[in-house]
């Protein structure tokens, strides 16, 4: 399990820029996005950690895009960041040549999520939002605060449910 966190966490931080971002350029940013937010409150604070991807799904049924075990994971900092990917379950999409053809990136990047950003919780709406600073997603500046619906089941497991659909992600913490 640990050279799973090791790998996630590294491929999560090289994917999404945050191994080699700007500190003061990360920071401001930060300091715009939570400014006035105050401390965490105790949902907040149960957050903070890693999850793994355990279920996805849409209307209760599989998302086609995704797969039926598609891999994930999902960081909260302490101090207000967070990343998230999720990878769909399929086959690796190969490459003709030295370069992949717009077909074949296309194809590696359909149902694929990365995005990193801070975030804050309301915990009286019980609503968490990813304020995104980067996403693979084209056109992800026109609404760069994705809201989740979170409840907790249990101290280990997390079901995050986008407030505009039926879509529902069940996450466990990693340790």
């Amino acid at each position: 399990m640990l050279n799973f966190k090791m790998a996630s966490l590294a491929l999560l931080f090289s994917v999404t820029g945050l191994a080699n971002m700007n500190t003061s350029a990360a920071q401001n940013q930060q300091r715009q996005i939570t400014a006035g937010q105050g401390a965490f409150g105790e949902d907040a604070k149960k957050l903070v950690g890693s999850w793994r991807l355990v279920e996805t799904t849409s209307d209760g049924k599989i998302r086609p895009e995704r797969g039926a075990t598609p891999l994930g994971i999902i960081t909260y900092d302490a101090s207000g960041w967070m990343a998230a990917q999720i990878q769909p379950d399929r086959k690796p999409v190969g490459m003709a040549g030295k370069e992949p053809t717009g077909e074949e990136a296309k194809a590696a990047i359909f149902g694929y999520t990365a995005y990193f950003g801070t975030f804050s919780v309301d915990e009286v709406k019980k609503v968490v939002t990813h304020h995104r600073i980067g996403s693979v997603s084209p056109g992800w500046e026109t609404r760069a605060d994705i809201h989740r619906a979170y409840s907790f089941d249990g101290p280990d497991r997390v079901i995050l449910r986008p407030v505009d659909n039926k879509n529902e992600l069940i996450w466990e913490r990693l340790k």
